[in-house]
């Protein structure tokens, strides 16, 4: 077999190699996995030798990105020893939910995030406490609960400026984590506000962080409509990431840079961006991401009134999104579905075309009103709306246009 093959969809290449050399020592979950996959049995691997995990080299896993190690070894760990100190438990079970965040095993984080939380506030530990709820509030972000989310966010921040004490950098990544929130409930204007806040203290981010911030700047540009700004910051963060050599912040980033090419009128430099993207997530294998890319692909075929590509791409987007668990991805794979149904409507003006644009419409409004998206609702019913008048169907289009003004109330 080789390094990849026993890797599988769990591991990776560079993970089997330092097991063989030594470099690292297996969790008792990677022991179990790959005596599956080599037909054999833990205590044979193991052999004589007895590795265990300790706390430093698990807390280095976590440091160094392995999150797939780390999260292995935090298990270890929290099982290994069930009557363990509290205060010990909580901060291991704080590590463990950073690693499966970053693992996108969203509910799993969401339990040992407020394990965490829980353990440290009847110790009295609001600083630490402060660290798992915001572990948390990632984790409801990811789930779409942005309410609870930015709740959570604010009340952390609250106490930050009246006194509580945290470590340098925390402050930057609450303000960032409140713009994402904000960016994602359509609320724009919040979310730059949140990072011109952060402009002020970004002279004392190190490369990786000043990174993040531009990339999130970008966004919130992007999402204003300001796509010259968000091309400018975008490169900006993007050379700092390649300089950094993270392929996943690289990717996203990438994407994002393509949808700013795309509103620009940008439509090649848009598609090698989002190619560029799609095949760094595919090496990744993360589908959650790819799916948005998949999206944008989707987007840049309607620029170029290629509906059939765009079908293609949506309906790749959709399914990818389904499969990942990404609702996100979902909603907005169903309205690049419904704009590229319509646009062959509008050019085959044939009755069958017409009605899948309404079904596709219908299924796009009905994922919005099912996540609670209002401004996701209000894109797709003005959408929808101008697509009927347009048809002739103005009645139809009128009740649509009020629904969507009620829906920014």
């Amino acid at each position: 077999m080789t390094q990849q093959s026993l890797a599988g969809d769990r591991y990776t290449k560079a993970y089997i190699s330092a097991l063989e050399n030594s470099l690292v020592r297996p969790s008792v979950a990677a022991l179990q996995y790959l005596a599956e996959r080599l037909g054999t049995t833990p205590s044979a691997l193991l052999a004589d030798s007895k590795p265990a995990w300790s706390r430093l080299d698990v807390d280095l896993q976590l440091a160094a990105g392995n999150w797939q190690e780390a999260a292995d070894g935090y298990e270890a760990l929290l099982t290994g020893e069930p009557a363990m100190d509290k205060a010990i438990r909580a901060e291991l079970l704080c590590g463990q939910a950073e690693a499966l965040i970053r693992l996108n095993r969203v509910t799993d984080a969401l339990a040992v995030a407020s394990q965490s939380a829980n353990l440290f506030e009847g110790l009295g530990r609001q600083e630490d406490a402060a660290l798992a709820n915001y572990w948390l509030s990632a984790a409801l972000y990811e789930q779409g609960n942005t309410d609870d989310a930015k709740g959570i966010l604010q009340s952390i921040l609250s106490r930050v400026r009246t006194g509580m004490k945290i470590q340098p950098d925390f402050k930057l990544r609450l303000l960032m984590a409140l713009s994402s929130n904000e960016s994602r409930d359509g609320n724009h204007e919040a979310a730059l506000s949140y990072l011109e806040q952060i402009r002020g203290l970004a002279d004392d981010l190190d490369d990786r962080r000043r990174a993040h911030f531009l990339c999130d700047l970008a966004y919130s540009y992007t999402e204003t409509g300001d796509y010259e700004a968000a091309i400018r910051t975008g490169y900006a963060s993007l050379a700092l990431f390649k300089a950094a050599d993270t392929s996943f912040e690289i990717a996203r980033l990438e994407n994002e840079l393509a949808l700013a090419h795309l509103h620009s009128g940008n439509i090649a430099r848009a598609e090698e961006l989002s190619n560029d993207a799609e095949r760094r997530f595919a090496e990744l294998r993360d589908e959650r991401q790819r799916a948005h890319v998949l999206d944008v692909q989707a987007q840049i075929a309607i620029a170029r009134e290629d509906w059939d590509s765009a079908l293609t791409a949506a309906q790749r987007a959709l399914d990818v999104a389904k499969s990942s668990e990404n609702p996100y991805g979902v909603a907005d794979a169903r309205l690049s579905l419904a704009r590229a149904q319509a646009g062959r409507a509008r050019t085959t003006k044939s009755r069958p075309a017409d009605k899948m644009a309404r079904d596709a419409f219908d299924a796009a409004a009905a994922e919005a009103r099912s996540q609670n998206r209002p401004q996701v609702l209000r894109r797709v019913l003005t959408e929808y709306a101008d697509f009927l008048a347009a048809s002739g169907d103005h009645k139809a289009a009128f009740e649509l246009s009020r629904e969507a003004l009620a829906s920014s109330r």
